[in-house]
């Protein structure tokens, strides 16, 4: 009897843990309590001249639509390898747009926005 209230015990506290414990994801990308925060930082306007400027692998920034993205921790595991360097510091959004990226890129892409391209 006193085995298994101590099984349950720990069952119990182990399922707690589960629950209560966030998850972290592999790629280190912002979950969506960030995303709210991201907001806040949209506001930030960025020059075309400040954006070149971080155009390498463990520096990289791309325009998609006028918004200003830093995906610098993302560049690693970019499923299509080197290719999201090649406008790197520059306007990616044609290459974004491409038939090469399933649907939620769209989504996790607003985990990398900084800002805007000052107009």
């Amino acid at each position: 009897m006193v085995l298994l209230v101590g099984i349950a015990l720990l069952l119990g506290l182990f399922l707690a843990v589960l629950l209560f414990n966030p998850r972290h994801r592999k790629s280190g990308h912002k979950g969506k309590a960030q995303a709210s925060l991201n907001d806040n930082k949209a506001s930030k306007s960025y020059s075309k001249t400040e954006i070149s400027l971080h155009n390498k692998r463990t520096d990289c920034w791309i325009i998609i639509k006028n918004k200003v993205y830093d995906v610098t921790s993302y560049v690693e595991e970019h499923p299509g390898g080197d290719a999201i360097l090649a406008h790197a510091g520059d306007d990616s959004t044609e290459g974004f747009f491409g038939p090469q990226h399933a649907t939620r890129v769209f989504d996790m892409i607003e985990d990398f926005c900084i800002g805007d391209l000052e107009q």
